[in-house]
């Protein structure tokens, strides 16, 4: 069985974002070994200088790379990424698996982005949108693609 990770900068703080992950986390249990993994964000002031934001980047990214399973297929989300719809999604990690992959590592980063170490362990650098999306509503973005992914792969009624 397929592993797929979310790796994620920060915690969930409202009830409701909480609790939509977990039905998707219910969901995707039927298709995958799925984990969410959050790791800390930095904390900065609230005019931030270049230098802070490049630093919090860089200890963020630190700490997403200490999460990574080794031999995983790297997905990180980011705004120069890859638009791609969802049959083509779902198309991307089916030929990962036959392939030979056995974990799927999907990275949201902070609020400030992504460092260039973590983007580049991408085997494919996705972008939900040219618009902007809270992260926490990403998070839940995700875990309903990847869902939808498998439901498009197995033949179901999900994906219309």
């Amino acid at each position: 069985m397929l592993n797929v990770t979310l790796l994620c900068v920060g915690k969930l703080k409202e009830a409701y974002w909480r609790d939509a992950c977990a039905e998707y986390e219910k969901r995707l249990g039927a298709f995958c070994r799925f984990h969410l993994v959050e790791v800390g964000e930095e904390r900065l002031p609230d005019n931030p200088s270049a230098a802070q934001i490049a630093a919090t980047i860089e200890a963020e990214g630190k700490r997403l790379l200490e999460q990574i399973p080794r031999d995983s297929a790297v997905i990180p989300l980011c705004i120069e990424g890859k638009e791609l719809d969802s049959p083509a999604l779902a198309a991307r990690m089916q030929k990962l698996a036959v392939e030979g992959t056995s974990h799927i590592v999907f990275i949201i980063g902070g609020s400030w982005g992504l460092s260039d170490a973590v983007k580049s362990r991408a085997v494919l650098r996705l972008s939900m949108s040219p618009m902007t999306f809270p992260h926490q509503l990403a998070r839940v973005m995700v875990m309903e693609q990847v869902y939808r992914a498998f439901q498009i792969t197995n033949g179901g009624k999900y994906h219309k």
